[in-house]
C-alpha cells in the first residue's frame, strides 16, 4: 500500500477528491478499453495510459481551461482529464461518427477543440514542433495562454525536438515540454538508446530551465507544472520537465513485455499514483468507505455509458470520406 502523507496538506480536500475521481476515471476507462479491444471491438493500434494518470491530473489542476495541450498517441487520458466526456473517446476508438474525431482518427488521433486538446499524434515526436508552433501563435496573438507539449522518452531522439527547443528558447515561447518517461520506448530502455539517461538535461544545452519530476506523485506534478506555467505566462519562455513515471501495461495491446520482469512491474505498482491520493484522503479522514463507493459507482456508470454509447452509435456514411479534407482559407492570426 502507498504510504499516507503527512496530515498537513498544501492542497485542499476538494482538490484531492477531484484528483482521485479524475485519475480513477482514466484508469477504469483504460481497463475497459483493454477489455473491448480484446473483444475486437476496437481495431488498429491501442496504447493504454495505465500507471501514468498523475501526470495528466497534476497538469490539468495547474493550468487554465484556455491553455492548449498536445501529446503523442498514448492520448486517451489527456482529453478525459481535461473534461471531455469519455463516451466521445470510446466512440472514436469504435470508429463511430459520434467520436470526437468523427470516427476517422481512432485511438491515436483523439482531438477536442472544445477542451483545447490538439491531439493525439501518431508520428513519434511529430507533436513537439507543433507544440512550439501553437505556443508561437498564442504569443503572436497576445494571449496569456500556454501550450503543454507532452512526449514519450523515445520521442526525445528525434531531431525535430532540438530544432523546437532552440526556437522556443530563442523566441521565449510559452510552452512547457513534458517528457513522460516510462522507461521504455516500445521495448527499448532509455539506457540502450543514449549516453544521457537523465533526459531533463537535454534542455540545458539551450539554457532552458529543466528538471526531473516524480511523475507518480500528483502533488509533485502540479507544483512543477505550476512553476513552469507561471514562467511561461510572464514571458520568460519554455521549461522542460522530465516526468519519471511507469506504464503498468505494455507499450501497446500487442506488446508481450518480454523486456522487463514481473518483479519490476510489481515494484512500480506499489507506487500507484491513485493509491497515493487515496491514502492521503484516508489519512486526513476526508473520505470513508461510503465515499469511496460513491466515487467508484460514478466512475463505473460513466465507463458503462461510454461503451453503450459507442456500441449504439452509427458508423460514418461513405460521403464522410470527402469531408474535413480541405477547408476554406481562414487566417485569424493575421491582424489588420
Amino acid at each position: 500500500m502507498a504510504k499516507a502523507a503527512d496530515k498537513k496538506q498544501k492542497f485542499s480536500k476538494e482538490q484531492y477528491l477531484k484528483w482521485y475521481e479524475s485519475m480513477l476515471l482514466m484508469r477504469k476507462f483504460e481497463e475497459k478499453t483493454g477489455q473491448v479491444y480484446v473483444q475486437q471491438k476496437i481495431k488498429g493500434f491501442c496504447h493504454l495510459y495505465i500507471g501514468q494518470e498523475a501526470i495528466v491530473a497534476g497538469t490539468v489542476s495547474a493550468t487554465r481551461k484556455e491553455d492548449k495541450h498536445i501529446t503523442a498517441y498514448r492520448d486517451h487520458a489527456h482529453p478525459i482529464g481535461l473534461g471531455l466526456h469519455p463516451k466521445y473517446v470510446m466512440a472514436e476508438m469504435y470508429a463511430k461518427i459520434t467520436g470526437c474525431s468523427k470516427g476517422k482518427g481512432g485511438s491515436m488521433h483523439i482531438f477536442s477543440k472544445e477542451h483545447n486538446f490538439v491531439g493525439g499524434h501518431g508520428i513519434v515526436g511529430g507533436q513537439v514542433p507543433l507544440g512550439a508552433g501553437i505556443a508561437f501563435a498564442e504569443k503572436y496573438l497576445g494571449t496569456e495562454n500556454v501550450c503543454v507539449c507532452s512526449m514519450g522518452d523515445g520521442a526525445v531522439r528525434q531531431g525535430a525536438l532540438h530544432e523546437a527547443f532552440n526556437m522556443a528558447m530563442t523566441w521565449k515561447l510559452p510552452v512547457i515540454f513534458v517528457i513522460e518517461n516510462n522507461m521504455y520506448a516500445m521495448g527499448t530502455s532509455v539506457e540502450r538508446t543514449s549516453n544521457v539517461h537523465d533526459l531533463w538535461k537535454l534542455g540545458l544545452a539551450y539554457d532552458m530551465p529543466s528538471k526531473p519530476v516524480d511523475g507518480l506523485t500528483v502533488e509533485a506534478v502540479h507544483e512543477a507544472m505550476e512553476e513552469a506555467v507561471a514562467r511561461a505566462r510572464r514571458g520568460d519562455g519554455p521549461t522542460l520537465l522530465e516526468m519519471k513515471t511507469y506504464r503498468y501495461k505494455g507499450h501497446s495491446m500487442s506488446d508481450a513485455q518480454t523486456y522487463r520482469t514481473k518483479e519490476e512491474v510489481k515494484e512500480y505498482q506499489e507506487q500507484d499514483p491513485i493509491l497515493k491520493v487515496l491514502a492521503t484522503l484516508q489519512a486526513n479522514k476526508w473520505i470513508d468507505d461510503k465515499g469511496i463507493e460513491e466515487i467508484e459507482s460514478r466512475v463505473k456508470a460513466l465507463v458503462d455509458e461510454s461503451v453503450q454509447f459507442a456500441e449504439e452509435s452509427p458508423y460514418p456514411e461513405p460521403h464522410e470520406l470527402y469531408e474535413d479534407v480541405y477547408s476554406e482559407p481562414n487566417y485569424p492570426f493575421i491582424k489588420d
